[in-house]
């Protein structure tokens, strides 16, 4: 793909970021570019958007914020020369570094140079295409903290999200000076999101605003949960496209709570990188399945009803919102590895090549669930994850799938700690993901291969408006 040349001061436009059909390609690009803004499987049951176009994706264009300096143009000492950037060379080893005076401006690939607005409509980080890096964190409220404390860490954290995301230095708010560790990056795709868990609604006093969306799910038969990494008060996704800039957000969120509230549990996770593919590709999982398909899009009729939460119903905080299932879930990577490949793709029910259906067809062509073999039995067995997960075997039941890969290293009879970290997002989850998993429960293939260790679930508010913070129509009505 041609290099862009950096793009010239123009006046802001407005344009909506939302998940694409395969990988961004990491092209160079104008340093002022921005876009406005359960089990690992590939249907509506479990899997991950995955998804992301190659250069696809629109972005709001403009100068940097005048409001604060960008990371980017903060120099630690006067009149040196800073490396701009590293690429690899054609051989595939040689480190090119671009080295400029202080005024000179540079451009970001589109890598850097994405950005996505804290403002808006929806939080983002929901909608967002998957990003190469990601960090979930659930925080508690420290004992004898309240409402008010809340309050007080939800603006600190609102603030936080804002500058970072707009690749400006972190706030030095209680958490002083900014660490420096995204310095000369930019924005790099980075989101924040932020939900309340069902215990927040106690420690707050606000129990009487709960919504029924955040009643505990219900126990599955193959659950090994780990209490001290489900569930949470508080929770913050994080995700960026460089790992720097998502460490140094984490890091920032994690100072900024101070005395308010205290680490419960952190997971730690992976997707494939902008440009990775030479064309544009749904993206894998560690299985090698090809992991995205069938994913709500936000241009189908329906997106709205089956992600957000309307406004006008009991609980007016949460309009424009929606809900945040979270499970971690362990790959037995060992056993399925062993699998000869025609059992790997009967259990899923489709090509570990392409993602075909069994059926035939591309990666997008319907399941043939009515199609028999020779012997008169179906090509997709009736037990395969993706016939059991698929939305017309569970009633229209679909979520936004958007989760990470996650490697923790080795367990101690050394096999891998390696799995997803699963995020679906629905309107209800009663509608979404419950049905969904039940049915996997009872029958699905692939469930002999994984482990379900974590669950959590989160109510996640709209997006603030300008002058706002997260929560705050909850927090101070």
């Amino acid at each position: 793909m041609a290099e862009k040349k950096p793009v010239a001061k123009k006046k802001r436009t407005t344009a909506v970021s939302v998940p694409g059909a395969a990988e961004r390609a990491g092209v160079p690009a104008g340093r002022a570019a921005r876009p406005s803004g359960t089990s690992p499987g590939r249907e509506s049951g479990a899997g991950s958007d995955g998804a992301r176009t190659g250069g696809g994706r629109r972005d709001r264009t403009g100068d940097p914020d005048p409001a604060g300096p960008s990371r980017r143009r903060i120099i630690t000492a006067a009149g040196t020369a800073g490396a701009t950037g590293l690429a690899l060379g054609a051989a595939g080893g040689a480190l090119a570094h671009a080295a400029v005076s202080r005024d000179t401006p540079t451009a970001l690939t589109t890598v850097g140079s994405t950005a996505a607005m804290f403002h808006g409509k929806h939080q983002a980080g929901i909608t967002t295409p998957l990003q190469s890096r990601g960090h979930l964190v659930a925080f508690d409220l420290a004992p004898g903290a309240g409402r008010k404390e809340a309050s007080t860490l939800l603006r600190r954290w609102s603030a936080l999200a804002a500058a970072l995301m707009a690749g400006k230095p972190a706030p030095g708010t209680l958490t002083g000076a900014d660490t420096g560790v995204a310095l000369d990056a930019g924005p790099s795709s980075l989101t924040l999101t932020f939900g309340f868990g069902r215990t927040f609604f106690d420690r707050t006093g606000l129990a009487a605003r709960r919504p029924a969306g955040l009643d505990p799910l219900p126990a599955f038969s193959a659950d090994q949960l780990d209490a001290r990494r489900s569930n949470g008060d508080l929770w913050v996704q994080i995700g960026a496209d460089d790992a720097l800039v998502a460490f140094h957000a984490l890091r920032a969120v994690q100072r900024a709570a101070g005395e308010a509230a205290r680490l419960r549990w952190q997971m730690d996770g992976f997707n494939r990188s902008p440009g990775a593919t030479d064309r544009p590709m749904t993206t894998r999982n560690l299985m090698g399945q090809v992991d995205g398909t069938n994913n709500p899009r936000p241009s189908d009729p329906d997106f709205d009803r089956r992600i957000f939460v309307p406004g006008g119903g009991e609980h007016d905080w949460l309009a424009d919102g929606s809900y945040a299932v979270v499970r971690r879930i362990r790959m037995l990577l060992d056993p399925w590895e062993r699998l000869p490949l025609a059992k790997q793709e009967r259990i899923i029910g489709r090509r570990k090549s392409d993602g075909a259906p069994l059926t035939g067809g591309s990666e997008t062509t319907p399941l043939g669930l009515e199609e028999l073999d020779k012997d008169g039995r179906p090509v997709i067995p009736a037990n395969a994850h993706s016939r059991i997960s698929a939305p017309e075997q569970n009633q229209g039941a679909a979520m936004l799938r958007r989760p990470f890969s996650y490697h923790d290293g080795a367990l101690p009879d050394g096999s891998p700690d390696a799995g997803l970290l699963f995020v679906c997002w629905q309107a209800d989850p009663l509608r979404g993901f419950v049905p969904v998993q039940r049915k996997l429960d009872r029958g699905d293939a692939l469930s002999e291969f994984v482990r379900h260790e974590a669950s959590a679930l989160f109510a996640v508010p709209g997006g603030p408006a300008e002058g706002e913070y997260v929560g705050q129509r909850l927090l101070e009505a």
